[in-house]
């Protein structure tokens, strides 16, 4: 009996003292447990006499179901002390309180205005290809009919390196000449890139500025396949279901025929300043590729046809954010990015 009660005085004291669920359940397998001290004791019940078990087995259980009990309150007491503890640490958190004004950045105008444009393209089957903006003399104009001394290249004030033959790219058209040549047909590669030209720098003329070229190319290619992917293009960009195109003859050394593509003013239908009070804005140069730019492509013009188009991007992302200044896209002018 006095080894019973002792038992349980250690038991119960060393359950209480416990002060983490991780000494707890030590505790519990040094006492409670199947090899614990009290299944030691109570293997020590069968060899008492028949009187002796009836005064020892009543402690026995007792002690059993106490030193159970002790454990059950102690569990429940660290379980609710650490719940506490977990709420402490969001009791000063007020959701109702002031958010400071957070400082977040966002897309440039001209970042915005080439995914769209990439996305629109995607949709319709085009992948995206680009080339060296430092290119030779062969790539920029000779592969895109245009031979030295060709009146065209008057038509482009270009800046020539120190290295011969070599020159900061004048159009995107050079990737061309670069994907035809990889021979993968039917050909369908919309190139954007920066290009350069020698011109002043006002509100609508940059040296620098932004062009995406537009290739198409397999059997029996007609006008009807450019006139509907510009289009479709157009409407698209600028989010406007009933926007017209219509056409105009031109020259481009490298298309044959040759048109210049208006588009129906996205933002009148009388005549603002944005189209001039015409109505339309020029808005890019295309036609069919020329046999003489695909044969430099090593593709066979008896068999193939293409089309092609371009326009400056820069221009474009201007008309849909009514920028007036074409400057104003590479001025990092807080007060003018903060709009977008």
């Amino acid at each position: 009996m006095e080894t019973i009660n002792t038992l349980k005085k250690t038991c119960i004291d060393a359950l209480k003292k416990s002060n983490s669920l991780e000494l707890l359940e030590e505790v519990r397998i040094e006492y409670l447990g199947r090899k614990g001290k009290i299944a030691d004791v109570m293997t020590l019940l069968k060899d008492l006499s028949v009187e002796e078990k009836r005064t020892q087995g009543p402690l026995l259980n007792s002690l059993k179901q106490e030193a159970e009990a002790a454990y059950y309150e102690q569990k429940n007491y660290l379980e609710t002390k650490k719940l506490e503890e977990k709420e402490a640490l969001f009791k000063d958190f007020d959701v109702t309180a002031y958010l400071p004004e957070q400082l977040t950045g966002s897309l440039h105008p001209h970042t915005l205005a080439t995914q769209r444009v990439q996305e629109i393209f995607n949709s319709m089957g085009y992948k995206i290809a680009t080339g060296p903006e430092v290119e030779t003399d062969f790539f920029n104009f000779e592969a895109l009919n245009i031979p030295k001394n060709h009146p065209a290249r008057d038509m482009q004030d270009t800046f020539w390196t120190e290295i011969p033959d070599l020159v900061l790219r004048t159009h995107t058209s050079n990737v061309q000449i670069h994907e035809m040549r990889k021979g993968k047909l039917p050909l369908a590669v919309i190139m954007p890139g920066r290009v350069f030209r020698q011109e002043a720098t006002d509100a609508s003329h940059d040296y620098m500025f932004h062009q995406v070229e537009g290739l198409f190319i397999d059997k029996n290619v007609s006008m009807a396949h450019l006139i509907g992917t510009v289009k479709a293009f157009l409407q698209a960009f600028f989010e406007q279901e009933n926007l017209k195109i219509r056409l105009r003859p031109s020259y481009f050394p490298f298309v044959e025929p040759g048109i210049e593509i208006d588009m129906s003013c996205p933002f009148c239908t009388s005549g603002c300043s944005t189209c001039k009070r015409s109505t339309w804005i020029e808005i890019m140069g295309a036609g069919l590729v020329h046999p003489n730019v695909l044969k430099h492509g090593n593709i066979d013009p008896t068999i193939y046809s293409g089309f092609a188009f371009g326009f400056g991007l820069t221009r474009l992302t201007c008309l849909k954010y009514k920028i007036n200044d074409i400057r104003l896209m590479h001025s990092n002018q807080k007060e003018f990015l903060k709009q977008f």
